[in-house]
């Protein structure tokens, strides 16, 4: 303290020899005996930092402060007296004063352009290639299967929902409440929709303004070379890789934006007069709840921001506290002004957290999330496994900071070993890491001076932010992550530049250092950079992975998944059982390898791994609930086997019994009451299906999938109305569910009610520009157009339904018969024959192509065979049989004819236009003088085709292969996704028997699409 003194004195004279005006109040000299005595021996038996002699003082007793002496004076004043009892008689010099008084003005913290562009600079070097990955890991739940980035979603539901889109309120959610990062998320899909660069860029633009708001935090503790130092070491250090590259980690980025901002803030919540200054405080406030909403860790910059205020602002050191807090207790002394100051501060800082934890306490409504002893091993280990393991993860973490060379996306599960033993070797590593953190700590609180103070805030910065990650005070959903250390990494690289000084400033190792850092910065640059590709898509990022931890099964299975997700079910197949013998209890892993046996179309060994999953589960008793004990994506192996074994039509009940098993463990599982309504459908159990679909809408309103679901069962039970009112319900959740939209459209376009034709055709707009690339959407459109007299509107859009689907068989019937109610006859017949290559058995397309061969054509041998192939396929086709019987009148051939007619007689005995015709033909034996009478192939009256007329209109196939509606429910894939197919069965036209009876037929045609056939909608579990 006498060096500094006798330092500081001298560099007073120095600056008076040369002119400079002192830019403070010369300081009034005071004796000892103007302050608490008690409190001054305290302060002169203790070691005290030069912080706490600019601060500590700054009020003078009662009766001290004259007229003439301002603020700045007293505070002047303080230090002088102060200096005296430190520094000796001589007293404190003026450069200490301005010191004190540039750190109140914040002017210590300046930093200049090119050290802006430098950071700026280096991270973009560092992190340009990230731009080119795509969307990984735990990307895929945050952004591409989460409906909150959809403009349709409300922002409201942002606040409602959890980091990945699930409701808080539910059990399996993940409790992470992170609006303000989805609400960014939200901003890169309006601009990008769903393409990852954009993405990318905005993290790589979040990381530089971390960076350089941290260069202006770190020139507070460390000069103006240290601290570049330290955001360099920050910019480049491999271990930010998963914050930056991968996109989830925009939590922790936006969270440490405001994390340090509100950091910055408090530092000038003290006045030049050591006043409290209550703007800076509110306005910290403000931004450590915004952090907070960014990721949770965001509220523990608190704790950094009361570590200052107590020993970098006032200046106090753990003995001084001791001392001054055990004068007070024996009433030898009262607690200083500056103090209480300091006390009111903290309570204002720690009531304002209290009420952040209290708020956020109430957001999870007061439920900590359900991980399973996979994502956590230790967590649920007994005394002292857990202990052990939960401290020996402390060192592990801190040696990722300190050499970065083996990185890992995911630590769970069997990649660090329990330690279940005090004899393990790795307790040498957590006793040196206590050891050496107990040395600093010891180093910081005790000594005053900027050394401990700096070594101190590095502390506070890395162990304050990692503990809610820590696992000592509640478990979390891992063992290690990456991304949660991007915050401690401040402290780690404050803590690194500051002992780079140290040694740099000794002449012997100022060259080695200086080599030293360039090869650290260096290689973690090129460190960094190669990392990032590792994120290029799941496979590479897997793939490394499994390079540094092969007995993670989880790893195994992520691969499994990526093979999965480009067809490679063999490949796959093999990383799944491999996952199986790492961990041969992993439920998942097991749920994996039945689903790949599955899509084999291997059923026997899927069902077998389906068993062995479900024996891992626990036993089931009856009448227990497992809420607290199963993860719900384990439950989907009920769901899993019951959609495999459902296939055997003989085995629905089995199949129904798996997924009431499922609603047993967990009375809230709402995707076992979604698959089991899909079944009951599938056994004609329409109003047992819709109390299952109403029971899940109990548990979610707001899912449109089962607003859907319900209006087919409407359908199913014949009440169109209400199918149309859910159809509604759930457009208004997901005003683009596709399926809603597209089937809602064709209930309105069946009722045959004109006035919702216009609603029907904008629901197909809507549905095509959804899905651009599917025939049906157009088809429709023509339907409709039909059914309103646009025939050029149809022929246009049957025409693209064709382009989109060449053998799109409803398409191609229907665009020729438009053109032969049109009079272009010719026009549809290269349609015909384009319909009739793709199906040659269509029975409709045979009559169309035969009457305009013999009506416009006159190409009578042409027109025989056409009917002729409709009898060869059902010789008991009244239709076909009339219109032959047509032919052989035609040729002449009367008698053939006669007999002919007599036999379609005998198939249609009630059918007048036929024995009108065979009553001609008679009468033209009988009389081969009398004028011949025209014979049609179908009279006016039939409502089918005649030789002068064309089909009438109810002969039109409605949507017999368009997209019917479908059930939304559950299989086993590992994604959420819709399949959606069409079903394109040739017709099978039964025999015409009266004109009323193929009127009916059509009808039937008609409300047949209420009742077609299921298609499941895949939603993926694990």
């Amino acid at each position: 303290m006498r060096e500094a003194a006798a330092a500081l004195e001298e560099l007073g004279k120095d600056r008076e020899a040369g002119g400079a005006a002192a830019k403070v109040r010369p300081p009034r000299s005071r004796s000892v005996a103007d302050y608490d005595s008690v409190f001054c021996r305290v302060l002169l038996r203790s070691t005290v930092s030069e912080a706490f002699l600019n601060h500590l003082l700054a009020e003078p007793p009662s009766g001290e402060v004259g007229a003439g002496h301002s603020a700045a004076g007293r505070s002047s004043g303080n230090i002088c007296v102060l200096g005296k009892l430190c520094f000796g008689a001589a007293g404190a010099p003026a450069d200490l004063t301005e010191f004190a008084w540039l750190m109140m003005e914040g002017k210590m913290a300046d930093i200049n352009f090119k050290e802006v562009t430098l950071i700026v600079g280096v991270v973009a070097a560092c992190y340009w290639n990230s731009l080119f990955c795509g969307f990984v890991f735990d990307d895929v739940s945050a952004i591409l299967d989460n409906k909150d980035l959809h403009p349709s979603t409300p922002l409201k539901t942002l606040f409602q929902n959890d980091f990945w889109g699930t409701p808080m309120s539910e059990e399996r959610s993940h409790k992470s409440y992170r609006p303000l990062t989805v609400l960014t998320f939200r901003l890169n899909y309006l601009l990008s929709e769903l393409k990852p660069m954009s993405y990318h860029l905005l993290n790589t633009v979040f990381h530089a303004v971390v960076s350089v708001i941290f260069l202006k935090v770190c020139r507070l503790f460390l000069d103006k070379r240290g601290s570049v130092i330290a955001a360099l070491l920050f910019a480049v250090h491999p271990i930010h890789t998963e914050a930056v590259t991968g996109v989830v980690g925009r939590a922790e980025l936006l969270s440490s934006v405001f994390f340090l901002a509100a950091f910055l803030s408090y530092t000038k919540s003290k006045g030049p007069d050591n006043s409290i200054v209550w703007t800076p405080i509110a306005l910290t406030v403000l931004l450590v709840a915004v952090a907070t909403l960014c990721k949770e860790q965001g509220i523990t910059v608190v704790g950094i921001c009361c570590v200052y205020e107590v020993f970098v602002a006032q200046g106090y050191t753990l003995p001084l506290l001791c001392a001054v807090a055990g004068q007070f207790l024996r009433g030898k002394g009262s607690i200083p002004f500056s103090m209480l100051q300091t006390l009111i501060k903290l309570i204002v800082l720690m009531f304002s957290t209290l009420l952040l934890v209290v708020i956020r306490v109430q957001v999870i409504q007061s439920q900590l999330p359900v991980f399973t002893r996979f994502d956590n091993p230790a967590a649920v280990s007994p005394t002292p496994t857990r202990q052990l393991t939960f401290n020996y993860l402390l060192p592990v973490n801190a040696w990722l900071l300190l050499n970065p060379s083996e990185l890992c996306c995911d630590w769970t599960m069997g990649t660090i070993p329990l330690i279940e033993s005090f004899l393990d070797v790795r307790n040498l590593a957590t006793f040196a890491f206590f050891c050496f953190l107990g040395a600093l700590g010891i180093f910081s609180l005790r000594y005053p001076g900027d050394s401990s103070k700096t070594v101190l805030m590095a502390l506070s910065l890395m162990a304050l932010p990692f503990i809610p990650a820590s696992n000592l005070f509640f478990p979390v959903g891992f063992v290690v992550a990456e991304r949660v250390l991007y915050v401690p990494s401040m402290g780690f690289c404050i803590l690194v530049a500051h002992g780079w000084q140290k040694i740099s400033n000794k002449s012997v190792l100022k060259k080695l250092s200086w080599v030293c850092l360039s090869m650290v910065i260096l290689t973690h640059a090129l460190k960094t950079l190669h990392r990032n590709w590792d994120w290029e898509s799941e496979y590479t990022l897997f793939m490394s992975a499994l390079k540094v931890n092969k007995n993670n099964a989880k790893l195994w299975n992520n691969v499994g998944h990526a093979l999965e997700n480009e067809k490679n079910f063999e490949k796959a197949l093999k990383y799944f059982l491999q996952a199986t013998h790492v961990q041969p209890d992993d439920i998942g892993a097991h749920m994996n390898v039945g689903r790949t046996y599955k899509n084999l179309n291997r059923t026997k060994e899927a069902e077998e791994s389906y068993m062995l999953a479900k024996s891992l589960m626990p036993q089931i008793i009856p009448g227990k609930k497992y809420a607290a004990r199963i993860a719900p994506n384990h439950l989907n192996v009920y769901i899993n086997l019951a959609n495999l074994i459902r296939a055997n039509e003989s085995r629905l009940e089995e199949a129904d019994q798996l997924y009431r098993q499922a609603i047993s463990m967990r009375p809230d599982f709402k995707q076992a009451y979604i698959s089991r309504g899909e079944l009951l459908l599938k056994m004609n159990k329409p109003l047992k299906a819709k109390e299952a679909y109403l029971k899940a809408l109990e548990l979610d309103r707001n899912n449109a999938d089962l607003w859907y679901n319900l209006a087919i069962v409407y359908i199913e039970l014949k009440e169109p109305d209400e199918a149309l009112k859910n159809f509604n319900r759930a457009l208004e959740l997901n005003s683009r569910h596709k399926l809603a939209l597209f089937n809602s459209a064709i209930l309105m376009q069946e009722s045959g009610e004109v006035k919702l034709r216009p609603e029907a055709r904008k629901r197909l707009l809507n549905y095509i520009n959804e899905e651009p690339q599917d025939a049906n959407g157009y088809f429709n459109l023509g339907m409709l157009a039909m059914d309103d007299k646009k025939d050029s509107e149809a022929e246009t859009w049957m025409k693209r339904a064709i382009k989109l689907q060449p053998d799109f068989r409803s398409a191609l019937f229907n665009l020729a018969l438009l053109y032969s109610q049109t009079a272009k006859e010719l026009k549809a017949l290269p349609i015909l024959e384009e319909l009739l290559r793709y199906y040659p058995d269509h029975t409709k397309g045979l009559i169309l192509k035969g009457d305009i061969l013999m009506n416009q054509k006159k190409d009578i041998a042409g027109a025989k065979k056409c009917f002729e192939k409709i009898l060869e396929m059902d010789p008991s086709n009244v239709q076909g049989k009339h219109n032959l019987c047509v032919v052989y009148f035609e040729e002449k051939d009367l008698l053939k004819a006669e007999r002919c007619l007599v036999e379609t007689l005998a198939l249609a005995p009630h059918e007048e236009y036929i024995q009108r015709h065979l009553s001609i033909v008679r009468d033209k034996i009988a009389s081969s003088g009398i004028v011949d009478q025209p014979l049609s192939p179908v009279d006016k009256t039939s409502g089918t085709e005649e030789k002068d007329e064309v089909p009438s209109e109810d002969v039109k196939e409605i949507i017999s292969e368009s997209r019917p509606a479908q059930i939304i429910k559950t299989n086993d894939n590992r994604k959420s996704q819709s399949n959606k197919q069409s079903t394109g069965n040739a017709d099978q036209d039964a025999p015409h028997k009266t004109t009323k009876d193929i009127k009916e037929i059509e009808k039937k045609r008609v409300a047949a699409l209420k009742r077609l056939e299921e298609i499941e909608r895949i939603l993926n579990g694990e």
